[in-house]
C-alpha cells in the first residue's frame, strides 16, 4: 500500500517522463523483490477535455456525444501519472521493452464526462513472472469520496528468470464465435496516440517501430480493449479483465469474436491478440 499521498496541481507531460524513462532505463536492475516507489499521486478536481475525449471515442468506436464515460477512458486520464511513477528513479524496471501484459477495470456507476473526479495512482507491488518481472500499478477515480472507477495494470520488464518447477501452465481457451473482421489503417496507432496522449514509437511508425524489433507499427494494446468494449457495450456498472497476448502490426487485419460475456482478437491463423472478460456487477 502507499505510504504517503503527493497532491499534483495539473496532469504530468508525457513526453520528458518518456525521455527520462529512457534515460534511465540502461541503469535499471529489475527483481521481484527490489524497492518500488510508495507514493500515492493525487490528482484532486480533474475535469475531462471533452474535444479530447471525443477523439478518443472516435478512434476506439464509441458512441460520441454520450454524456458518460467510456470505460476505458480513465486509463487515459491516469496514465500520465502512472508513467511519473514508472520513469522515476526509484522505479526498478527499465521504461523501456516495459509491456503491458493484463488490466482488469471495475466500473461502479456510469460516469459522466461533465464531472469532477479525484484521480490517484501508486504501485502496488513487483511479483515474479516467467519471464522476469511484473509491477502492478493501480489506478482509482473518486467522485464526491466514493470510488467510482478503479484499475489494475500489470507491466512485465523480460529478464533472465529460473521457472520454478511445477508452474502453471497458462489456459487454452478455445476460439469464440466471430462477429466481425475489422480492417486496421495504418495510421490507427498516431490516431489513438493523438487522442490519448501515449506517444510511444513502437506505435507511431515502420521506421521507428523498427528500432525497438517490430517489422511495422503495432496497435496500443489499451486501443485493442477499448475497440472490443466498444463493439461489445458495457452497463454501467461492470468488471472487465483483459490480457494483451500478442501484439496488432499495423496495418492489418483482425477478427474480433465475442460470446456470453468473453471477448477476443485473433489474427492469421487464429494467432490470439487478446482475451478478456466482461461481466456485469
Amino acid at each position: 500500500m502507499a505510504d504517503a499521498a503527493l497532491v499534483l496541481t495539473g496532469s504530468p507531460s508525457l513526453a520528458p517522463l518518456l525521455a527520462r524513462g529512457a534515460l534511465l532505463s540502461p541503469f535499471k536492475r529489475p527483481a521481484p523483490d527490489a524497492q518500488f516507489p510508495r507514493t500515492r499521486l493525487v490528482l484532486p478536481a480533474l475535469r475531462v477535455d471533452l474535444a479530447r475525449l471525443a477523439a478518443y471515442e472516435r478512434v476506439c468506436g464509441f458512441p460520441t456525444g454520450d454524456d458518460a464515460l467510456p470505460p476505458t477512458y480513465p486509463h487515459v486520464l491516469g496514465f500520465p501519472l502512472a508513467m511519473r511513477l514508472m520513469s522515476g528513479r526509484d522505479f526498478p524496471l527499465p521504461l523501456l521493452g516495459l509491456v503491458h501484459t493484463s488490466i482488469t477495470i471495475t466500473r461502479h456507476r456510469a460516469m459522466p464526462a461533465t464531472g469532477a473526479y479525484e484521480l490517484t495512482v501508486h504501485v502496488e507491488g513487483l511479483a515474479p513472472h516467467r519471464r522476469g518481472t511484473e509491477a502492478t500499478v493501480v489506478t482509482e477515480v473518486r467522485e464526491g469520496g466514493d470510488v467510482v472507477w478503479e484499475s489494475r495494470s500489470t507491466y512485465l520488464a523480460r529478464h533472465r528468470t529460473r521457472r520454478p518447477a511445477g508452474a502453471p501452465r497458462e489456459e487454452v481457451r478455445k476460439p469464440l464465435p466471430a462477429v466481425a473482421e475489422w480492417r486496421l489503417a495504418e495510421d490507427v496507432g498516431r490516431r489513438y496516440a493523438a487522442a490519448s496522449g501515449d506517444r510511444n514509437p513502437i506505435h507511431l511508425h515502420p521506421l521507428t517501430a523498427r528500432l525497438f524489433g517490430f517489422p511495422r507499427a503495432i496497435a496500443h494494446g489499451m486501443w485493442t480493449v477499448a475497440r472490443c468494449l466498444a463493439a461489445h457495450g458495457t452497463p454501467d456498472s461492470c468488471h472487465v479483465r483483459a490480457r494483451f497476448r500478442a501484439p496488432v502490426l499495423l496495418p492489418g487485419t483482425v477478427t474480433y469474436a465475442a460470446q456470453d460475456g468473453r471477448f477476443e482478437l485473433r489474427g492469421r491463423e487464429d494467432r490470439l491478440h487478446l482475451t478478456g472478460d466482461l461481466y456485469s456487477t
